[in-house]
């Protein structure tokens, strides 16, 4: 199974999650800045990744010609996982929104979305990523919940592979 892990990241730590997580499943990391087209279009498995910034918006590089390189990319039937970095104690309004946005964008594009997981054990108080009681991907509070990390992250990989 051929794996690409794209991501945005200002500060480090979603790069640092989308290194891990492509390690795990044999993948490429790469950083939506310097992403193509075909690096959505040809693999068996697509993972995107954001932080939250704000109120609830993408990262930059997502906002800033990522989606624009999504949107271009036929997903019709594509396997795409999701995964977002949000910190729940200083933004629990918008915990792991970008994830959300993203979301949006892939089943717009008619790709499959895997890798739902449950909300039980975070304290926010909305995210648009959260779908029927459960979020759209794994989401990771690498700065209050760092140490929850790599149990999360394996239990994610381990259902989508």
């Amino acid at each position: 199974m051929s794996v690409n892990v794209i991501y945005g990241s200002d500060a480090g730590a979603t790069r640092a999650v989308a290194s891990r997580i492509a390690k795990r499943v044999q993948g490429k990391a790469i950083d939506v800045a310097q992403a193509t087209t075909a690096d959505f279009e040809t693999c068996s498995l697509l993972i995107l990744g954001s932080p939250i910034y704000g109120a609830g918006d993408l990262q930059t590089d997502w906002e800033f010609g990522g989606l624009d390189k999504l949107a271009a990319a036929n997903l019709a039937g594509k396997k795409v996982a999701l995964f977002g970095t949000g910190d729940q104690a200083s933004y629990p309004d918008s915990f792991v929104d970008a994830m959300g946005l993203l979301y949006d964008q892939v089943v717009a594009k008619g790709a499959i979305v895997v890798g739902f997981t449950a909300t039980a054990g975070y304290v926010y108080t909305a995210s648009k990523a959260e779908r029927d009681g459960k979020f759209v991907g794994l989401a990771l509070d690498e700065d209050g919940e760092s140490s929850k990390s790599d149990k999360r992250i394996t239990a994610w990989i381990s259902q989508l592979l």
